[in-house]
């Protein structure tokens, strides 16, 4: 039962493969398990992260002007999509 499910499984999985392989366009790959030749290697690319250039300040804490001209300013707009 057990080794039956084993190669059960083995089947699945080539199944897969070969699936797998045949979408991707690999068909000569798939039907003559020709691989494809290499290709001379080239400079492998390495993954340099980004360093900030300046740090983030914290952000500073809105005051009550600039949040009523941020309002008056989305009202604006608002009025103005309406429009159109």
């Amino acid at each position: 039962m057990i080794f039956e499910a084993i190669v059960f499984g083995l089947i699945l999985l080539a199944v897969g493969y070969w699936a797998t392989m045949f979408v991707m366009g690999r068909r000569d790959d798939v039907l003559h398990g020709k691989f494809v030749a290499d290709e001379p290697a080239a400079e492998p690319v390495r993954f340099m992260p980004q360093v900030p250039r300046m740090r983030a300040r914290p952000a500073a804490r809105p005051n009550k002007d600039s949040l009523q001209a941020l309002l008056t300013v989305i009202k604006q707009d608002l009025h103005d999509a309406a429009r159109s």
